[in-house]
């Protein structure tokens, strides 16, 4: 089928999940964009279980332009669900947006001129104000200030699903089969041409945000223990830390007992300092463990993502 299609200058890739009455909108406004060159839209249903892929299974089959449709066999997350959206690509460039679009498609077109008119392989978007929840404003803020600690991230630099890229970066990523993608760090590792381009962002008019704690904590470990070996650094310190300050714990109670010949009780602080040494062992330990089991997990061929069906759809006209 691919091979009888001519490529398209830009190909949109939205995940949904939980999407809800704002599917209907989002159809449409891909239903009245006009871009020179063609695009093709990619939609991927990461199993939301609200009935938004059987929605959208049906509402791409009278659709003006190309939609491919990915159906994936259960949740594996945002990061893996666009992973697999940019292999069914096909345009010279890629757009990522999110299903809820506070990102109009005004916006995306900016990304898609500039990756035109400039020579970076990516374009991450910034906004002057987010009109995202206090909470995930937050999570933003310290997952980016993270991933310059871990990553080597330009400070500058906001990470944000709405991105444009160039073909050949989206093939060099999507290289990548680990069970742990997180895109942002594989885009990091593959390109130092990178632009932020200022646009618009719109308030949600349907639904609500799927951003959790929960998923926040996923995307750290993912960043942490698959993109980086900071975690381990620290430990190294910790432990170096430590021992330093056992050494002196011990120096002073010799030097207490033995020069000033005073006696040395202190069950207590005897029992908090064995108490943050177990501790920290513990923590050393359980981020060695992490690492020792997410690499036999890769090893042992845990998927990445699993397709159910795909369905593709090529206007008549077209």
């Amino acid at each position: 089928m691919n091979a009888l299609m001519s490529d398209p200058i830009v190909s949109f890739v939205v995940p949904l999940y939980n999407t809800g009455a704002a599917l209907t909108k989002l159809m449409n406004a891909f239903r009245q964009l006009q871009v020179e060159g063609g695009f093709e839209l990619v939609l991927v249903n990461d199993a939301s279980p609200d009935g938004t892929g059987a929605r959208a299974a049906e509402m791409v089959r009278d659709m003006p332009c190309p939609v491919t449709f990915v159906d994936m066999a259960r949740n594996f997350g945002e990061h893996a669900a666009v992973l697999e959206g940019f292999r069914h690509t096909r345009g010279r460039f890629v757009v990522n947006l999110d299903d809820d679009l506070q990102n109009p498609l005004s916006e995306a077109l900016k990304l898609l001129e500039h990756l035109k008119t400039h020579e970076c392989e990516v374009v991450y978007s910034y906004y002057e104000e987010k009109k995202h929840h206090w909470f995930r404003n937050f999570g933003s803020w310290l997952t980016n200030a993270c991933a310059t600690f871990l990553l080597d991230k330009p400070s500058d630099l906001y990470l944000c699903s709405f991105r444009g890229m160039r073909r050949e970066l989206v093939d060099r990523i999507t290289q990548y089969r680990g069970p742990y993608p997180y895109v942002d760090g594989l885009i990091l590792g593959a390109t130092n041409r990178i632009d932020r381009l200022l646009v618009d962002h719109a308030e949600r008019d349907d639904g609500t945000s799927g951003y959790t704690l929960r998923k926040l904590v996923r995307l750290w470990m993912n960043m942490f223990f698959n993109f980086s070996v900071m975690p381990l650094r620290v430990a190294s310190v910790l432990g170096g830390v430590l021992c330093v300050f056992g050494m002196m714990m011990l120096l002073s109670v010799l030097v207490e007992h033995y020069l000033l010949g005073q006696p040395t009780p202190g069950w207590s602080s005897l029992m908090a300092v064995v108490s943050i040494f177990s501790g920290a062992q513990l923590l050393i330990l359980g981020l060695i463990g992490e690492y020792l089991g997410r690499a036999y997990m890769t090893i042992s061929g845990k998927p990445q993502s699993l397709v159910r069906t795909v369905i593709v759809h090529q206007p008549a006209q077209a």
